[in-house]
């Protein structure tokens, strides 16, 4: 219903703008404001001064309404020119009000103000502030406030003109002050979005390395050790080469889930879940095929209640974990046992991730360094966890996170 709502009220803006400045025309030269048409230049007096309100009212009125096919630049050029041809005649009436006034059928100057012409220049005023490139807008709004304010003084200073100059500069005031608010709200908008979105790219970044990696990794890791024993042992090909085969369709299940959620995330809304969720039965599993895919011993010992963790919390684990695995694969060499401890105690839960290998030596093309362990930073950080990296006690790598669990910090990060 709010879809369908928006776009009659979008249309309907300029149309009812222009019925209310018609309507403010037609009080106008109902008051007598332009005087009569008919001979106006013939002398100098007030009729002259009417033509002269109507041309630059006429001008004003046209600049508003064509506002909407304006640009950045264009709006604040178009404004500045009402304003300046109003300056210019606020400065004709009073040279014309101040002439002698002695032949017969002169009309002196009275009022030389109405109300159509300081309504589309307050228009103007505030879709400049808010819409008009910031160089030229701030060029062509002192113009604007000026053409509306001085024009109830173009014949003298006495105590009417002051009242309604007065009254003008709260209008003009007023409505510098809502552009200038609409600009500054949709500027912050824009910046948060942009925030929103850099962080989401973020997010996608490292749920890809986290994933992706993990998975190709042990593919490389498959692929060097079927490509050792095919000689020796050849009957260990074909089982590797399955695991090789689930470990590339693993892969590529990931970077497809990864892909739709780029696709079809909506850059609008702030509570788009920015990466699979996990809990503790896909650390198991991690744990499982870390074992199956190395050869080696992996343990996981869990000590405490895992069952009511916050979701980010338990797929902040699931992360930590996934890397570590992924950097004992690339990194460590001679390794028998991986052991995966997590422990919950009252303040939060730490994982801790360690081995018993020696550091891989650069041997032909290396699995190389990347951006994990920097990802892996940034994501614990965002819970108010942290993450320190070591050599273990006992020899080996060790990996140790300590995440909180309390509901109150950050947990709508």
């Amino acid at each position: 219903m709010r879809s369908r709502i928006r776009p009659w009220l979008h249309a309907a803006v300029w149309p009812t703008a222009a019925a209310l400045l018609f309507g403010l025309g037609l009080f106008d030269h109902s008051l007598g404001a332009f005087g009569r048409l008919v001979g106006a230049f013939d002398r100098l007096d007030a009729h002259t001064t009417g033509a002269l309100m109507l041309g630059s009212t006429l001008l004003a009125v046209g600049a508003l309404l064509a506002s909407p096919r304006l640009g950045a630049r264009g709006l604040p050029w178009a404004a500045g020119a009402a304003a300046g041809v109003s300056l210019g005649t606020t400065v004709a009436i009073h040279v014309i009000a101040r002439l002698p006034v002695g032949a017969q059928g002169i009309t002196p100057v009275r009022d030389p103000y109405a109300l159509t012409e300081p309504a589309a220049l307050l228009g103007l005023l505030t879709l400049t502030v808010w819409r008009g490139a910031p160089l030229w807008a701030a060029l062509s709004t002192p113009a604007c406030f000026a053409a509306v304010i001085l024009r109830p003084l173009a014949v003298g200073v006495g105590e009417t003109t002051l009242v309604v100059a007065f009254f003008f500069t709260l209008a003009a005031t007023a409505a510098l002050g809502i552009g200038l608010t609409v600009r500054l709200v949709i500027a912050d908008r824009r910046r948060r979005e942009a925030s929103v979105r850099m962080e989401q790219r973020t997010e996608f970044a490292r749920d890809l390395h986290d994933f992706v990696a993990h998975h190709v990794t042990g593919i490389v890791i498959q692929a060097q050790g079927a490509r050792s024993v095919a000689a020796r042992r050849p009957e260990l090909v074909p089982p590797a080469l399955e695991r090789i085969e689930h470990a590339g369709a693993e892969a590529l299940k990931s970077m497809r889930s990864m892909v739709g959620m780029l696709r079809d995330v909506d850059e609008s809304r702030t509570d788009v879940p920015l990466a699979p969720l996990a809990g503790m039965a896909e650390v198991r599993a991690l744990v499982e095929e870390f074992a199956t895919v190395g050869g080696s011993r992996a343990r996981l010992r869990a000590d405490g209640d895992f069952a009511d963790l916050p979701v980010e919390v338990a797929t902040t684990v699931h992360r930590v974990v996934m890397e570590a695995l992924t950097n004992v694969r690339k990194h460590s060499r001679d390794y028998t046992e991986v052991e995966v401890h997590l422990t919950r105690s009252a303040g939060g839960i730490t994982v801790r991730i360690s081995d018993d290998g020696r550091p891989r030596q650069a041997v032909g093309q290396p699995l190389g360094g990347g951006f994990g362990l920097k990802g892996l930073a940034e994501r614990v950080a965002v819970i108010g966890g942290r993450v320190r990296t070591g050599p273990a006690p006992a020899g080996g790598w060790r990996v140790e996170a300590t995440l909180p669990v309390d509901h109150r910090v950050r947990s709508a990060a």
